[in-house]
């Protein structure tokens, strides 16, 4: 029965959001209010799909509007499958992808507005799971299309030994360098990640080409960094766990020890010292590389197209930097979830299938240069396929070397916690050890607020 008022609260938001870009700023603003509770239960485990759908469905989908091209994908997709389609029947909702995005989601499933199908970055899986905002899909998942997904992506969409999302594309970090400078200043390119730059290595490397007239060699995309954003853990985590340290505990218990270690301290002090030694370039665009400012950067598979169009002919990508226990990558992207208020998850699974076919995976891939999630679509994709100038971003994925974000509801405040303290560190000069010290308080007041987020539910 909640259904008629779930379908009209999202229509009144496509309406608001038609108008604009000014009244999606509002709508947004209205909705920093939500407090993400779900209801206060979790998501039921009952079978999500029972393999068959009632007369016709009408289903709502919510959509971020992200890197250039993403959208008119999507909705060349919806047409597609709408086209073709009898018994289903796809609405799609596009929504601006800022830091409010998950304020909305949390607004909306207070108030019983959530879509059918929801996209949503990746690590907040966990919370969403936890809180009741999403359902299992693991009953709707057919083994074939299972075992076809990367191993990222099965492993990011999994919370308490179920699946509840799935991504049609993945991440790829490392450095971008130009090979004709390395070269010029008698530099080794790594092969892959078996000889990657060790930190100290590179700390000699950037030295070496400040020497040769690059004032700020290296580009960590500090632009980004300030407001303490999402690009700060998903881009810096991997330096802690490089270096034997982590945001958290591996039973997500506490923050304390891990955050604040030894091994994630001497991490951040590195990268404090690149900055404080002059030797990253200050972010105030994100233009350094391209610019030849900075022959390397430290950045995803997002600028891939606009590097090499910069610099044709004259960009490598190799891993980043090993702190001591090997490089380390960060992985994960959006994903799709069947969100708790859906009415018929078969009919949602058939929308979200056709999304996974290899050739739609593909489509959306090379509309957003990101990593292919299924293995049929990789082996058409030139970027990523054998020989293909990105694959050492699939091979991170499928080798292990990418890691995914602390699998845990208490993510929110992780990221929060280590973003703003990465930004104070890195930006302002702060006492590592200090700053890490609160942000491992401020993971554990949250941890204790929540009883430790048990698996039952709260």
């Amino acid at each position: 029965m909640q259904a008629p008022h779930r379908n009209a609260g999202t229509r009144r938001i496509r309406r608001t959001l038609v108008t604009g870009t000014l009244a999606a700023a509002l709508l947004l603003a209205g909705c920093s209010g939500g407090n993400g509770s779900g209801g206060g239960k979790r998501a039921p485990s009952d079978t999500t799909c029972d393999g068959r759908i009632e007369g016709t469905e009408r289903i709502t989908v919510w959509f971020h509007t992200g890197q250039s091209g993403e959208l008119d994908t999507m909705r060349d997709q919806v047409r597609q499958f709408n086209r073709t389609q009898k018994q289903v029947r796809v609405e799609l909702v596009a929504l601006p992808r800022t830091p409010s995005y998950t304020a909305l989601v949390d607004s909306a499933a207070a108030s019983g507005d959530l879509p059918d199908l929801l996209d949503f970055d990746g690590p907040h899986l966990y919370s969403y799971a936890w809180s009741g905002k999403l359902k299992p899909i693991d009953s709707c998942v057919p083994r074939k299309t299972l075992d076809d997904l990367l191993p990222s992506i099965r492993r990011q969409g999994t919370y308490a030994g179920r699946l509840w999302g799935i991504g049609t594309f993945d991440s790829g970090l490392g450095l971008y360098v130009r090979p004709s400078v390395l070269k010029k200043v008698g530099v080794r390119i790594p092969r892959g990640v078996d000889d990657a730059w060790t930190a100290g290595e590179l700390t000699g490397i950037l030295r070496k080409l400040r020497e040769e007239g690059y004032k700020r060699p290296l580009d960590l995309w500090l632009h980004h960094a300030s407001d303490g954003g999402e690009w700060n853990t998903y881009a810096f985590a991997p330096a802690l766990w490089s270096a034997g340290g982590d945001l958290i505990d591996p039973e997500f218990r506490t923050a304390d020890g891990y955050l604040n270690g030894p091994a994630s301290v001497r991490a951040l002090t590195i990268l404090q010292n690149w900055v404080r030694e002059g030797l990253v370039d200050p972010g105030k665009d994100d233009e350094a590389f391209v610019e030849g400012r900075s022959p390397i950067s430290w950045m995803g598979h997002w600028r891939y197209a606009e590097y090499t169009k910069a610099h044709p002919g004259d960009v490598a990508i190799v891993p980043l930097p090993d702190f001591g226990k090997g490089t380390v990558t960060g992985m994960g992207s959006w994903q799709w979830g069947i969100t708790s208020g859906a009415t018929d998850g078969d009919a949602v699974w058939r929308f979200l299938a056709y999304l996974l076919r290899p050739e739609q995976v593909l489509k959306m891939s090379e509309a957003n240069g990101a990593v292919p999630a299924t293995n049929r679509a990789v082996k058409l994709s030139s970027a990523y396929g054998a020989g293909g100038a990105e694959r050492l971003f699939l091979e991170q994925l499928r080798d292990g070397v990418a890691r995914p974000r602390p699998q845990t509801p208490a993510y929110p405040a992780i990221t929060t916690a280590f973003s703003r303290a990465f930004a104070k560190i890195v930006l302002d000069g702060a006492s590592v050890r200090r700053t890490l010290d609160q942000a491992a308080r401020a993971i554990d007041k949250d941890l204790a607020t929540h009883d430790g987020y048990p698996q039952s539910g709260p």
